[in-house]
Parts: structure tokens; sequence; C-alpha cells
């Protein structure tokens, strides 16, 4: 599965999460909530994510976009598309493997 980039440097982030009213140990807990586990997305995560410096996070798993936007959702209305983008398609031309049909 593709990872989703984070939008802007995360400022969409940042932003969505100030007008919700969440620090990053708040968004975290509230991923718990909307995560049908009960595990959500740990601070360091969303640390990395909404974070600006060296240890700032540029793509996560689309289930981890999902339970950050679908927290910040509850709370403001945020859709996952302003938060996160999906990768651009691969430009490579590259042949990866053999087909079948070919034998050497």
């Amino acid at each position: 599965m593709p990872k989703l980039h984070r939008k802007a440097d995360g400022k969409p982030l940042r932003d969505a999460m100030a007008r919700a009213g969440f620090s990053i140990p708040e968004l975290a807990k509230a991923t718990r909530r909307v995560d049908p586990a009960g595990k959500g997305v740990s601070r360091a995560t969303v640390g990395h994510l909404a974070g600006q410096g060296k240890t700032a996070r540029g793509s996560c798993e689309l289930r981890t976009a999902w339970f950050i936007a679908e927290a910040l959702h509850k709370e403001t209305p945020t859709p996952l598309q302003d938060l996160f983008a999906m990768p651009t398609g691969s430009t490579s031309i590259i042949e990866r493997s053999t087909p079948d049909a070919e034998e050497e």
C-alpha cells in the first residue's frame, strides 16, 4: 500500500489541531477513540507528522492518516485529503520482473 504524504510540511495538520484545540498528546489520545481496536496512533508518530524539525516525517500509512483525520474531524470539519496527499505515480521504466512466457 502506498504511503500518504503530509501536505505543506504538516502545516494543514498543525492548523487543524489548533482549530480542534488538540495538543500532540491529546490528538494521539483522540485517535484511540476512533480506532476500533483502541490502539490509535502514538504520540511520537503524531509529533513526527505535525513536526517541523529534523525528526519530522513526510509520509505515513493510510491507517495512521485515517485515524488522525477522523479524530480531528470529530472536532472540526477537516477531511483527510486536506491533510494528506497520495504519492504521485511512478515514472520508473525499469522492468522489475520477467514474464512467465520468457525463458532464458
